[in-house]
């Protein structure tokens, strides 16, 4: 079993990357489902065929989902949304409206994560490849098991013993909907469920997060600021996939600017996210639709390799917290510390070893604290931010 989340920018071409990445695990034998997690969504008009909110088969051994979030709520969180939909509907709301309207914010990305663990326990699959919203969207999406937790552990246990005396004065003095305990019950199961999906994410052996860009100055600062977050929460990232790379051969003067410009910033994209594998995607003669441009480009990114791999193993860089104080930890193997300048501007932390350097953005989390001391230890930098 493989979990494999593709996320980037909008516009970058991750769909395209996710659909051609599941279309290759298919041609290999593995019974491979890929899932659209983003609200406008494109994956139907990857593989040109039509997808819904249940498994529709694309190709043998391949099939495809676009999530709907009322299909999910409905189906799994019925309790929920009866709550929500009868307590605006008491407030004077259109049923109708309100059913719309009990859609509560975050409720999109749950439905994603929970099809994840689904599918990952129905044993019908062996690969399951996620196409992400963008990547604030899916930085938004990583984060809710951490946030559920939290309340889990802090304010639900409150909330429900309080609602236990507060309910028959309520109920009779407001004649109000308020949350009975098959409600509680349901919100348990799913933030409990929500932190068995963290868990089976963050396994470096079963899951993987690919970083999908352009080489563009603005796309890559997005890139290495979602690579801090998801090192920040431990999801591992195994790879990075450069797209729409200006072929070589392509000699019209308009595009010779541009692959100067991509040229550079190709470079860039290797100093920042060094030792990950990085691999290119050219641009194509022809829009990426239909299953043999699919193909076309699997093969242009895999080659003969098996996209199920591990790339990469180990975290670049990952952030703990331990006694009030953030760490920073880099590996920076084969390095004195001699060797080592740093500077910081803002959220961007340059390090120089050399004549090389690496540009790194960091999680907000770190960006408002101050450098109180770094240090080289065992190959690894380590700085402290209080």
């Amino acid at each position: 079993m493989r979990i494999l989340l593709y996320t980037g920018k909008g516009g970058v071409g991750k769909t395209s990357v996710a659909a051609a990445t599941a279309l290759r695990c298919a041609d290999l034998g593995y019974r491979t489902i890929v899932m659209s997690t983003d609200a406008a969504h494109s994956l139907a008009d990857s593989f040109d065929v039509a997808l819904g909110p249940e498994p529709v088969p694309v190709a043998p051994n391949l099939w495809g989902q676009e999530l709907d979030v009322l299909y999910q709520m409905e189906k799994y969180w019925s309790t929920v949304q009866d709550y929500f939909t009868a307590l605006l509907a008491w407030r004077g709301m259109d049923e109708l409206i309100a059913e719309e309207t009990a859609v509560l914010p975050g409720m999109e990305e749950l439905a994603s994560l929970l099809q994840v663990v689904g599918h990952h326990d129905s044993g019908n699959y062996d690969v399951i490849i996620v196409d992400c919203a963008p990547t604030g969207a899916t930085l938004q999406l990583l984060t809710i098991p951490e946030i559920g937790r939290w309340y889990l552990k802090r304010i639900f246990p409150v909330e429900r013993q309080a609602m236990k005396v507060i309910r028959p004065l309520a109920q009779a003095m407001l004649d109000m909907p308020l949350p009975d305990d098959r409600l509680f019950d349901t919100v348990e199961d799913l933030i409990q469920e929500l932190d068995r999906m963290q868990r089976l994410l963050s396994d470096p052996q079963l899951s993987s997060t690919r970083l999908v860009l352009n080489p563009e100055k603005m796309v890559i600062k997005e890139s290495q600021r979602a690579y801090a977050y998801l090192c920040l929460y431990g999801y591992p990232v195994d790879l990075v996939i450069s797209n729409r790379i200006i072929p070589g051969q392509v000699n019209d003067a308009y595009f010779a600017t541009w692959r100067d410009i991509q040229a550079r910033y190709s470079q860039q994209v290797e100093e920042a996210f060094a030792p990950l594998p990085i691999l290119t995607v050219p641009l194509f003669d022809q829009e990426v639709v239909g299953l043999e441009m699919l193909r076309r480009m699997a093969t242009s990114i895999y080659g003969d390799r098996d996209p199920t791999t591990v790339f990469y193993v180990g975290q670049t860089q990952e952030v703990v917290k331990q006694d009030g104080t953030y760490y920073l930890r880099i590996r920076l193997p084969f390095t004195s510390k001699e060797a080592v300048q740093i500077t910081r501007a803002a959220d961007e932390l340059v390090i120089h070893i050399g004549n090389r350097k690496r540009n790194l953005i960091l999680p907000r989390t770190l960006a408002v604290l101050e450098v109180r001391k770094a240090r080289l230890e065992n190959d690894v930098l380590i700085m402290a931010f209080g």
